[in-house]
């Protein structure tokens, strides 16, 4: 009989044949997990997916003392009950998440193809079996299940952001320490977040050469637009790529980014590195360094610890819906795939929802209205 064809992340691929383990649990153990890896990297799956979902994997093993041959939904149940429990539970969304990575990896140990299976019966006389259904999985009601204190920022609150950011430059300059131009590069790089709506990942990202020119605003010189390369990408693609327009609402990033890129960062000696935001040290500045910027600012703004680097796009979001540029646009700018998610970002205004109202109202009724009003 011709032995069937196995996948990439099969048994046979990743357990040593004719070999006789003093162990053999923890051995086949890790080469399940051997094999999974191997099986989401054929699809092109980051590293950091990957590495993220075994750990998930096993800190249940860890949680029950159990391998997934021996896992009943009472382990799972169990594990997620205590995910929910002490002093920061987790939430939903993140909940869901990690039951899709865990319906996963059990979809791979019970699939025949991959040989998991006979390998448990032949060695432990138990097979895995999937732990997850509908009747112990969350349920997916609601499009957004995030943390509903994580919000747009009003005018005021990123103008207190960014006057607590500049308030740093002339603190440590004031006191003669070093630091005025990091603080200074710092407080540029959240102004250019918000002004451009980016991820931390994507303004990190940036390179001299993505400043450009557009023709149609030939009044924003160098500074017409942004060529973003490090987009959010989906499971197995590439970095989405877009530009993002300069919109005149925002034209108030220029001096900032032309002071930048004239007096500044020539300052930080980077020579002929790429990267538009460059460290001390002449390096690419992380994303992990942009979230730190921004926890100094907003303590020193006084604002809630809720918010994070990531109220800024929203922020963008929303204010260019009550700048009334349209869905698309605004879509097209964040490169959101469908309009639906940049509905969830959007968090408009009382006032710009009563001038909509008001709008309304005088289309309907006429002048009467406005005198009226």
């Amino acid at each position: 009989m011709t032995r069937p064809v196995a996948l990439a992340g099969a048994a046979r691929f990743v357990l040593a044949e004719n070999v006789r383990y003093l162990d053999p649990a923890p051995a086949v153990f890790e080469a399940m997990l051997e094999g999974w890896a191997l099986q989401q990297r054929t699809r092109f799956l980051k590293d950091t997916t990957v590495d993220s979902r075994l750990r998930l994997v096993r800190r249940l093993a860890g949680f029950s003392n159990q391998y997934p041959w021996q896992w009943q939904p009472t382990e799972i149940e169990a594990f997620f009950g205590d995910l929910r429990s002490g002093a920061r539970p987790i939430m939903m969304s993140t909940a869901r998440g990690y039951q899709n990575t865990l319906r996963m990896f059990m979809e791979y140990v019970t699939d025949t193809r991959y040989e998991w299976p006979q390998q448990c019966h032949d060695r432990f006389g138990q097979i895995p079996v999937q732990i997850l259904h509908e009747w112990n999985s969350i349920t997916h009601v609601n499009e957004y299940e995030g943390d509903p204190r994580r919000r747009p920022l009003t005018y005021d609150e990123v103008q207190a952001l960014f006057d607590a950011a500049d308030s740093r430059v002339e603190e440590i300059r004031a006191r003669r320490r070093k630091g005025a131009l990091a603080a200074l590069r710092d407080a540029t790089v959240l102004k250019t977040i918000y002004a451009f709506g980016l991820r931390r990942s994507e303004a990190s990202g940036l390179d001299l050469a993505d400043l450009r020119h557009n023709p149609k605003a030939r009044q924003f010189g160098r500074i017409g637009a942004l060529f973003v390369r490090w987009g959010k990408a989906t499971k197995g693609s590439p970095p989405k790529r877009r530009t993002v327009l300069t919109v005149p609402e925002m034209d108030w990033i220029i001096p900032v980014l032309e002071q930048w890129l004239d007096e500044v960062r020539p300052a930080f000696r980077a020579g002929k590195h790429p990267a538009l935001w460059v460290t001390e040290r002449a390096g690419r500045l992380s994303p992990r360094s942009i979230d730190d910027a921004f926890a100094l600012a907003r303590g020193a703004a006084g604002l809630a610890d809720e918010l994070d680097l990531h109220c800024l796009r929203h922020s963008y979001v929303t204010h260019l819906v009550e700048f009334d540029y349209t869905e698309r646009f605004v879509q097209e700018q964040v490169g959101h795939a469908y309009a639906s998610t940049t509905a969830i970002y959007t968090g408009v205004s009382d006032d710009y929802r009563n001038r909509l109202l008001a709008r309304s109202l005088k289309e309907r009724y006429g002048e009467l209205w406005g005198v009226v009003g």
